[in-house]
């Protein structure tokens, strides 16, 4: 996974918001690409699959599971993610999961500008290890 611009970014001086919105995408693809390379499935049933997996509370315990194999640059980002303000969560979600889960989706984001593929690999192969295991 590599980016596609030749700018040079620098990822710690995006927002929070910003690295989750990016994060949020790079998750998303890599559950998709996971689920297809499990099985040939319809769109459909890849969608209700992927679901189990896109959510705040499956990714809140994703965080929860990975938290102890962070460094301490790593836990920084997450935990600016989780703390960033946000005017709106959604309904019938747990605050707590919802904040939880914009940490995570800030990590992968900021991982991903930064160019850490190797990094992303391995905390999203213990993130399906901890959902496979609930």
């Amino acid at each position: 996974m590599s980016v596609f611009f030749d700018e040079k970014l620098n990822p710690k001086q995006l927002s929070p918001q910003t690295l989750a919105f990016m994060g949020d995408t790079v998750y998303d693809l890599l559950i998709r690409e996971l689920l297809i390379n499990e099985a040939n499935r319809p769109v459909g049933r890849l969608n209700r699959e992927k679901v189990k997996y896109v959510n705040c509370e499956a990714q809140a315990e994703s965080a929860a599971f990975i938290m102890d194999e962070l460094s301490e640059e790593e836990t920084a980002v997450y935990k600016r993610g989780r703390n960033a303000f946000t005017k709106n969560t959604p309904k019938n979600l747990s605050v707590a999961a919802y904040h939880s889960a914009t940490g995570l989706e800030a990590l992968f984001g900021y991982l991903y500008l930064s160019g850490q593929n190797d990094r992303i690999k391995e905390l999203f192969s213990k993130c399906v290890e901890a959902l496979n295991n609930t």
